[in-house]
């Protein structure tokens, strides 16, 4: 989180964010980052891990990722990779990504959307570790969005259109996140390293706008860590703590 949390309902979860995004999940959600726009290189977030072009209109964003493993112990843990419109400095996020929780031991992969403050819903194509996943959010810029995500393994495709009016286009992020319930940020799972790649924003490379670069901290722990931009479009976030 940047500078301060405010819960934005996400996963049928609620969304939390100083700097986050959204949740999936039973009981999970995701969030918007509620923090004033800022012009800073690199930041810290409670619950959200990754780059945001801040201080512009964005009508696009796309990325691909690698889905990462869970790896589970016996406690409960939440994780989402994903790309969005607005949720850095404004009170709306659309977005669509995937998720990797672990409950009683075991993992639960799976692929999302999300137009808060609508509920998140999940969706039916299938998401396994090492698969490569292609996530998009366009809009007219009348309140009009089409979001995508692709299994690049599979063949898997989900598109829908979704209409928000007060969408303000504040912001575009790829983002990996702990999730978020009524009661603040969730545990974070071990997902070990999430590569992002062919990150765009407006049509061009995220690094064409000096993106902030965000860390996940809480409390002084680093809870993931970005790496820095290679060829203004990859990067990586390692898991550091849950």
């Amino acid at each position: 989180m940047l500078k301060g949390l405010a819960f934005v309902a996400a996963f049928a979860l609620v969304a939390l964010a100083a700097v986050s995004g959204t949740s999936r999940g039973a009981a999970a959600t995701h969030g918007a980052r509620m923090a004033p726009n800022h012009k800073i290189s690199h930041s810290t977030s409670s619950n959200w891990s990754g780059y945001s072009a801040i201080n512009g209109r964005y009508t696009s964003v796309s990325a691909r990722w690698t889905q990462p493993a869970a790896k589970c112990t016996s406690q409960t843990t939440y994780s989402s990779f994903w790309v969005g419109l607005d949720g850095d400095g404004s009170s709306t996020v659309e977005q669509t990504g995937t998720s990797a929780d672990c409950s009683g031991g075991s993992p639960r992969y799976y692929a999302w959307y999300e137009m808060y403050p609508k509920f998140p819903t999940n969706l039916s194509i299938a998401v396994r570790p090492g698969d490569s996943m292609t996530g998009t959010v366009t809009t007219d810029g009348k309140g009009r969005f089409t979001l995508t995500i692709h299994n690049n393994t599979t063949g898997g495709n989900f598109t829908t259109t979704q209409t928000l009016k007060r969408a303000r286009l504040a912001s575009a992020e790829a983002i990996a996140e702990a999730p978020s319930s009524s009661g603040g940020v969730l545990p974070l799972t071990n997902f070990g390293t999430v590569s992002f790649s062919a990150v765009t924003v407006n049509g061009v490379a995220i690094g064409t706008f000096n993106p902030d670069r965000i860390d996940m901290v809480s409390g002084g722990v680093t809870k993931a860590q970005t790496s820095a931009l290679s060829g203004g479009t990859s990067f990586s976030v390692a898991w550091k703590h849950a």
